[in-house]
């Protein structure tokens, strides 16, 4: 999977919130000032290219369908993060955010709830 670029990644993000549009509907779906349907075009041509978007004619349109689902995308570079900016420790990503004050302890707690409740689930299941 290729690393999408900024302007790649914003389009996509529409794209998964909308799911498979028309590049008119997603451009409806962007707030103003709104990027030239012409640079949204171009940008989907790249996506295309990368194997994000798969294009269909309907009419005298084009129809995109997502081919990489948005949790892939998050997991595969979410992943290359950690590994590049953290020693591969998601333990460290955490300690970042948390000494830089981007989360509350509320919000630690949550993620310890989380990771409690999932042990749990793992081993019922085993």
């Amino acid at each position: 999977m290729e690393k999408l670029t900024v302007q790649e990644e914003e389009v996509m993000l529409y794209f998964w919130k909308s799911g498979n549009s028309f590049i008119r509907e997603v451009l409806d779906s962007m707030p103003e000032p709104r990027m030239p349907y012409t640079t949204v075009a171009s940008v989907v041509r790249n996506l295309e290219k990368k194997g994000y978007l798969a294009g269909r004619k309907l009419g005298n349109s084009t129809f995109y369908d997502i081919l990489i689902p948005q949790n892939e995308y998050k997991k595969q570079f979410m992943g290359s993060v950690v590994r590049n900016y953290f020693t591969g420790s998601y333990k460290e990503l955490v300690s970042f955010f948390v000494k830089d004050q981007k989360i509350s302890k509320e919000e630690l707690k949550d993620l310890i709830d989380l990771i409690e409740n999932g042990d749990k689930e793992e081993r019922s299941e085993s």
